[in-house]
C-alpha cells in the first residue's frame, strides 16, 4: 500500500577513522522538499545525499542530519588564516593608537574572529568519505522506509474502511432515489391539478410536466460517478506507487458529486445520507494529506 509522508530513520557506523551518524525525519508537504544539515566543511556531500533521498522518496518535507566525528589522524585540516589575522591586528592597533586605549588582544580572542581559523577538508579521501556516508544513509533510509510503510498501512486501512462506509451510503441513496422521484412527481401532479384544475389542460399533459420536473432531480449519473470514484480510490490505495496528488483530486470529485446529490435531491432521507457522506469524505481527505 501507499506510504506515509511522516517518518524517522537513524543509523550510525564507526570505523578506525571516524564515526558517522545520519538521521532522517519528514512531515507532510505538497511537494518534495529536502534539506541537508551537515558540517560546512562537508558541503560536497549535499548533492549525493539529496540524489539518494530523491531516489527513495517522492513527496514530503525531509530533513537529513549528518554528523561526522573524526578520530586521531583525521582528514580535517585546521590552520590559521594569517592574512585575515594580520588585518584584524592592524585594525586593533589603529584603534588603540587613535583612542589611546590598551590593545589587550590575545590569541584566543583572535581565534574567535570570523575566518581567522581555516577549517578545511583534505581532498584525498572525498570519494571514500562520500561512499561511507551514503552507506550509512542507506541504512537510515531502510529504517525510515519501514516506519513510513507501517504508518501508511494504518492510514490506508482507515481510508479503505471509510470508502466502504461511503459505498453503503451510496447504496442507500440509490435505493431511496426512485421512491423520492415518484413522490416528487406525485406532489407536482397534485399541485398542478390544484392550480389548473378548471383549465382545459389534460391529465396526461400534467403528468408529463410533472415527470419533466422530476427528471431534473434525478441523481443516477452522480451515483454512477461516485461508484466509479470509489473503485479508483481502492485501486490507488492498494497500489505501491505514490498517488497522493491524484488522491487529492479524487476526493474533490467525491465531494463534488455528493454536493450535487444534496442540491438536487429534494428528500429528507437522502439529505441525511449526504451529511454523513460528506463527513466521511472529509475524514478521508484528512488522512490522504499524510500519504506520499
Amino acid at each position: 500500500m501507499l506510504k506515509s509522508m511522516t517518518g524517522y530513520g537513524r543509523a550510525k557506523v564507526e570505523n578506525d577513522f571516524r564515526e558517522i551518524t545520519v538521521e532522517l525525519k519528514s512531515v507532510n508537504h505538497r511537494y518534495l522538499d529536502i534539506t541537508i544539515k551537515a558540517p560546512r566543511i562537508y558541503g560536497f556531500l549535499d548533492e549525493s545525499i539529496k540524489s539518494n533521498v530523491m531516489g527513495a522518496v517522492s513527496r514530503g518535507k525531509i530533513e537529513v542530519y549528518v554528523s561526522i566525528k573524526n578520530k586521531e589522524g583525521s582528514d580535517v585540516k585546521i590552520s590559521p588564516n594569517f592574512p585575515v589575522i594580520e588585518a584584524y591586528l592592524n585594525s586593533f592597533n589603529a584603534i588603540a593608537e587613535k583612542y589611546g586605549i590598551t590593545n589587550d588582544v590575545t590569541v584566543m580572542s583572535v581565534a574567535k574572529m570570523s575566518e581567522a581559523i581555516a577549517v578545511d577538508k583534505e581532498d584525498a579521501d572525498v570519494s571514500e568519505l562520500t561512499n561511507e556516508v551514503l552507506a550509512v544513509l542507506g541504512e537510515a533510509l531502510k529504517e525510515y522506509d519501514t516506519m513510513r510503510k507501517n504508518e501508511g498501512a494504518q492510514l490506508c486501512a482507515d481510508i479503505l474502511n471509510r470508502g466502504e462506509i461511503l459505498a453503503q451510503y451510496v447504496d442507500k441513496v440509490e435505493a431511496r432515489s426512485p421512491i423520492s422521484e415518484q413522490e416528487y412527481r406525485e406532489k407536482i401532479a397534485v399541485r398542478m391539478n390544484e392550480i389548473l384544475g378548471e383549465s382545459e389542460i389534460t391529465e396526461a399533459r400534467i403528468l408529463a410536466e410533472a415527470a419533466l420536473f422530476a427528471d431534473k432531480i434525478s441523481i443516477t449519473e452522480e451515483i454512477v460517478r461516485l461508484r466509479s470514484h470509489l473503485k479508483q480510490l481502492k485501486a490507488m490505495i492498494t497500489n505501491e506507487k505514490a498517488a497522493g496528488r491524484k488522491l487529492d483530486f479524487l476526493v474533490q470529485e467525491l465531494n463534488r458529486e455528493t454536493n450535487t446529490i444534496g442540491s438536487k435531491a429534494n428528500d429528507g432521507e437522502i439529505a441525511k445520507c449526504v451529511i454523513e457522506m460528506k463527513a466521511e469524505i472529509e475524514k478521508i481527505r484528512e488522512q490522504i494529506q499524510n500519504l506520499e
